[in-house]
């Protein structure tokens, strides 16, 4: 269940609460008028199946309350009420299929969004791939995949190509590059000083790395990998199995590809460096590519949902 905070106009609380009331699945409707005082405005509150929170909220948004007033909403994680059980089996679909737009926009939007924790998560999950990389250590790898914090912004860039914000695109591809080029000179230099300190050296580079050679000799797999872990990310995005994020992290060769290429380069091995480049354009791609076209997939499919959320009269 969500829960629904808004101030409304006070010219548009009827029809704000009519809209209510006519969609399948909410219940607990409280309305308190001139409660609000900045904005000035009445205070509605409902909740509604997760199943139906987007068709409610795009009713809204087209009130232009979230323009004039605001709209608030919460995850409710317990709810002990029966109404509240019945509203979720009157509304039609899962919850864990449902997807809410402006909730995906905004996870997006702060993801996305270059930070020094951003930029220091990349750069540390980076040197923790190089040491594996190094040491031909595949839980290194997985660790470093884990931290690695790249999806964010290949979600935000989906999310931005399909609901049309160029801001959107342009704030994660720069997030997404900066992030990576901050992450391979800072590795370079790691590199450098670990190769200084007798910890890494060339013949390890060049030895045989049962377990990590791949990072750097990308083939036809790496794209289809990259195009299931695109699909699924995103579908643990949109959804309520969020955990699922995590095994995409660890299924894409994207933070050790930037890995191998920075300890390469530091060694001067270009031929391995720019194989590492090649893996991590094809692995941003295909996650990119593949994200988007889900996306698009379930606008169209919300797309010809729309209306069964609807109802003629209140139920008791």
């Amino acid at each position: 269940m969500l829960h629904l905070r808004l101030i409304v106009p006070p010219d548009r609380t009827e029809a704000a609460v009519e809209l209510i009331e006519r969609t399948v699945g909410t219940t607990h409707l409280v309305v308190l008028p001139g409660a609000a005082r900045v904005p000035a405005g009445d205070l509605v509150l409902c909740d509604v199946a997760r199943e139906a929170g987007q068709e409610l909220i795009h009713e809204m948004r087209e009130l232009r309350i979230d323009q004039d007033g605001s709209i608030a909403v919460e995850d409710i994680d317990l709810s002990l009420s029966e109404r509240a059980t019945a509203a979720e089996e009157e509304a039609p679909g899962e919850a864990a299929d449902a997807v809410i737009w402006e909730q995906l926009a905004d996870a997006t939007h702060e993801e996305s969004t270059l930070t020094i924790t951003y930029g220091a998560f990349m750069i540390v999950a980076t040197m923790i791939a190089a040491c594996g990389v190094v040491l031909d250590n595949a839980i290194l790898i997985v660790g470093a995949m884990a931290v690695g914090p790249e999806f964010g912004p290949l979600a935000g860039i989906c999310t931005g190509i399909v609901r049309r914000s160029r801001k959107l695109v342009l704030r994660s591809s720069y997030a997404l590059v900066l992030g990576f080029a901050a992450a391979i000179v800072a590795t370079t230099l790691f590199s450098l000083g670990m190769d200084a300190l007798g910890l890494f050296s060339v013949e390890q580079l060049d030895g045989p790395r049962a377990n990590t050679s791949f990072i750097w000799q990308p083939d036809p797999f790496s794209f289809v990998v990259a195009l299931l872990a695109g699909t699924a990310g995103t579908l643990s995005l949109t959804s309520t199995k969020s955990g699922a994020l995590i095994g995409v992290a660890i299924s894409v060769t994207t933070v050790p590809a930037a890995a191998n290429a920075a300890v390469a380069l530091s060694y001067g091995q270009f031929s391995q460096m720019w194989g590492s480049v090649e893996q991590l354009l094809l692995n941003l791609t295909g996650i990119i590519l593949a994200g988007t076209v889900t996306l698009f997939g379930q606008v169209l499919l919300w797309r010809t949902q729309r209306g069964r959320w609807r109802r003629d009269r209140r139920k008791a």
